[in-house]
């Protein structure tokens, strides 16, 4: 099998990467928005969880890393339920990790442990302990291949870097027992600025606040009237999106109207309609100077900067003013 990636390049995959691929949990992730309610306030928002495991995959690939990591790349993902990280504004979850307390779950009850057996893989050993996995995750604020993949995605698919930028950054990415590391101030540097981006002005950027603040509502009023059971989040977004409106109620679907790319809104501080804060996210990559490792905040002012400016944002919060909707 061949698997072609806009970021990446093309690749020939292993017959157990093929089988996990078109296997129902992955193929779901085609119908599971990474943005959350994004694309529905913004057509162009459209990466898929999908999109992002292949890409997580493929980066490992790219990084010399083995086919069992590969697997845990793939399959990193496969619990998130139908919207994402909406999921966890619903339920009031602040860690945001509602996909990986299901984790096990999901995997069980799918024919993934079957297709690993198969090829002679065990599912806990390769799935179940994402540490031995060192391309694929490290902690904040660190590079791994999930962290990397899912920035570089979507500040390109939505237009903020350019092809040549993902190049000039992915060649100067390096491995060190395990590790990826950087090899240039000025590309640590772009990489902070993009990844900023991407957690700061993406992520709070005032309609996808408001997109996020209204499904939300949606989808939490949906559970309270028994519309909806959890279980129905490990469908695909439209699937809701179809049930709720196809229920006729009202109040339910007036809701869903107000989630329309025509809506107007804007920040606002003081005369302001929906405050919302987003879990706080950092980035500090290791770069190589002089033969050893060292935090880029220590070699530039300008991350000393970005870090700063960033951290303050997403401790204060968007506050957004809605215009028209």
């Amino acid at each position: 099998m061949i698997i072609s990636d806009g970021i990446y390049g093309a690749f020939e995959v292993d017959s157990v990467l093929e089988e996990i691929i078109l296997s129902e949990p992955i193929q779901r992730l085609k119908g599971i928005h990474q943005g959350g309610a994004s694309y529905l306030v913004n057509r162009k928002w459209n990466v898929t969880r999908y999109d992002h495991s292949i890409g997580v995959m493929l980066l490992i690939r790219k990084l010399g890393g083995t086919v069992e990591e590969q697997i845990a790349g793939l399959l990193h993902d496969v619990s998130h339920t139908a919207f994402s990280h909406i999921i966890d504004f619903v339920i009031e979850n602040k860690e945001e990790d509602y996909h990986e307390k299901i984790y096990s779950s999901v995997v069980e009850n799918s024919e993934i442990p079957t297709i690993l057996a198969k090829y002679n893989y065990n599912y806990e050993d390769i799935l179940y302990d994402d540490t031995k996995w060192s391309l694929l995750e490290q902690p904040a604020p660190e590079l791994c291949a999930d962290r990397v993949d899912y920035t570089l995605r979507d500040m390109y698919v939505y237009g903020n870097i350019s092809l040549d930028e993902v190049n000039r950054f992915l060649e100067n990415l390096t491995v060190v027992k395990g590790k990826m590391y950087l090899q240039n101030i000025e590309i640590a540097e772009w990489f902070v600025k993009t990844y900023y981006k991407e957690v700061i002005d993406f992520f709070m950027d005032p309609l996808n606040t408001y997109g996020y603040d209204i499904l939300s509502k949606t989808l939490k009023l949906s559970l309270e009237k028994n519309l909806l059971n959890l279980n129905d989040f490990l469908g695909k977004d439209e699937e809701l999106i179809i049930k709720i409106r196809s229920s006729e109620d009202k109040e339910l679907v007036d809701l869903l109207s107000k989630l329309d790319p025509n809506v107007q809104v804007k920040e606002d501080r003081e005369n302001y309609h929906l405050h919302r804060k987003n879990k706080l996210r950092m980035i500090d990559p290791s770069v190589f100077k002089d033969g050893e490792l060292m935090p880029v905040s220590e070699l530039s002012e300008k991350v000393r900067v970005m870090s700063n400016l960033a951290y303050e944002k997403a401790t204060r919060g968007m506050y957004v003013r809605i215009l028209s909707n």
